[in-house]
Formats: structure tokens, sequence, C-alpha cells
């Protein structure tokens, strides 16, 4: 990046993501993909077996960037006010007085969102699409900047209920983590326990921070080839056979976004084929239905290779 803001955000970002990689082994796409999703202002989903670090790289996040963070478990009688909270009549005062949920916070995990029922799940809908709340008929505004990190467990595991197409479309993003490498993981054994019973990360960056990286990454220049580009993987991804229906406009718009995010924390003011090729998997793979049995991330190089990069 050529301007002296770009290249401090640059520098800041750097410590951002060494300090998130300290804390998440072994799993450097992962913690990028996170990152990107953060700064491009979505939400993200992690699916992936217990224990491999979801809640870990969720505070992790919170902490560097120095945001307040709140953690639901959601569980098979998890009510929707236990979310975004409720209003509760005050005797003395004659009236009814609005309790903010766990929802009100800067960063929201939404631990095993699939063991809730799905009228619970529903309850994060208009927090996550509109950055607020009703209750009651009256509208409450969540906190800037607001973050959502779902994780969900595999489908086929006991008690679990799958999120709606119209859930699962607002989250930018979804990732799986996987087991660590075994170099990873030894260093894991050596160095004992990394997740919230740790000691607190210190911040790196802080709110305004945080809301300045975001309006940045809207400036990062798509060239008109680059939209090109874009438009036909989303065309692609309709006309092929490997899916029953194809990616939607506003994927597109996200697609477009954390392939930005990614180009800024590379040091670019400008996007490349291979910074949306770095985020399709991760922002179409929930998206679309595949007619194949096969796993996600092969369907999503199946359809990047209908495309070429030029």
């Amino acid at each position: 990046m050529n301007s002296p803001e770009h290249r401090v955000d640059r520098e800041a970002l750097s410590r951002v993501e060494d300090r998130l990689n300290r804390v998440l082994l072994g799993k450097p796409e992962a913690v990028r993909l996170a990152l990107v999703c953060l700064l491009a202002n979505g939400h993200l989903l992690i699916e992936d077996r217990p224990g491999v670090g979801k809640t870990t790289l969720a505070h992790a996040l919170a902490q560097v960037l120095g945001l307040d963070y709140r953690r639901i478990q959601f569980t098979s009688d998890l009510l929707p006010g236990d979310v975004v909270g409720v209003s509760i009549f005050d005797q003395s005062r004659a009236t009814f007085e609005f309790h903010p949920g766990p929802v009100f916070a800067q960063v929201l995990l939404a631990d095993e969102v699939n063991r809730a029922p799905p009228k619970t799940q529903s309850a994060l809908l208009e927090a996550m699409q509109e950055r607020q709340v009703s209750v009651d008929g009256r509208t409450h505004h969540l906190p800037t900047p607001f973050f959502v990190i779902a994780t969900q467990n595999p489908t086929e595991q006991i008690g679990t209920h799958p999120l709606p197409e119209s859930q699962l479309d607002r989250f930018l993003m979804r990732i799986e983590l996987g087991f660590p490498g075994p170099e990873a993981e030894r260093a894991l054994l050596e160095g004992g326990d990394r997740g919230e019973g740790a000691d607190p990360l210190a911040a790196e960056a802080g709110p305004e921070t945080l809301l300045g990286w975001q309006r940045a990454v809207s400036g990062i220049t798509a060239r008109p080839a680059l939209l090109d580009y874009v438009q036909a993987l989303l065309q692609a991804s309709r006309d092929t056979a490997l899916f029953r229906s194809g990616l939607s406009p506003r994927a597109g718009l996200g697609l477009l976004q954390a392939a930005r995010a990614w180009a800024m924390i590379d040091g670019r003011d400008f996007v490349t084929p291979d910074d949306v090729r770095a985020v399709v998997p991760a922002v179409a793979v929930h998206r679309v239905v595949s007619r194949e049995v096969e796993p996600g991330s092969a369907t999503m190089a199946r359809l990047m290779e209908c495309v070429p990069a030029n």
C-alpha cells in the first residue's frame, strides 16, 4: 500500500495476526480467514468437532482487538429472551424496564448454535442483519462494532438442529479448523491450555481502530477486470451441474468485500484474482447445496476450475 496510513494499518494488522497465530497453533489460514471476516464486517461460522480451538479463536480475536466479549452456550432449553434480553416490570416505577441479553456485546460467541431449537436460533437473525433487536415493540441498537462468531457441531452428532438457509446466509464465512499438525500439537501439549482460562492477551487495537480498518477495506480498489472475474464465478455457480442452486448477488458482494480485506492484510490497495480465490471456499461453501457427495472444499476447487483467472 502506498499511503502512510495504509502502512500503519499493515504493521498493526501483522501484530494482530501474529498474536492470534501464537494462540491457535498451526492454523494460519483459519486465523487469516477469521480476521478477514471481521475486517469485512461480517459474521463467522466455525463448524468442527469439539475441542479443536473454536472458542479459543473467538476469545483471542476479542482480546487482541480490545473488544467487549460475551459467550452464550446454546442448549436445547435456551429461550430467545436468554439471547436478546427481556422486559421486566418495575413495581416501584410502574413501568417495564429492558434488561439487555448477552447479544449486547462487540464480539458474541454463540457456542454450539445448532444445539438450540430453531426459534432460539432465529433470535439472532435481526441482530446479525440489522445490528439491532426489537423487544416489546421497542428497538434497541447493538454496540459498534458488532461481530457474531457461531460454532457448530457436525450435524450428524446427537442433539443438533441444522441451521436454516436464511440463518446460514447471515454468515459471511464458514470455516473449519481440523486437528493440528504433529508439530503444532506437540507445542500445544508442551505449552498447556491456551483457551479462555489462560492469561489475557494484550490488546493490539481497539474498537475505533477496527472501525477505521473496516472503512479502509471498502476503499480497496477492485478494477473492472476483477469484477468480471467475480461475476464469472457467480454465473458459473449457477450454470454448473455441481450445485442445485448458485450463489446470490449478496454472496457476490460478500465475496468481493472479503477479497478486499485479504488484499489489505497482504499490504495492497487493490484486489487480485488470487485474493478472490483465497476466500471463495469460506464465503461460498455454506451458501450452495452440492449435488456431489464430496467434501465442500473439493467442490469449491472444481467451481474455481470452471473460471480461469487471467
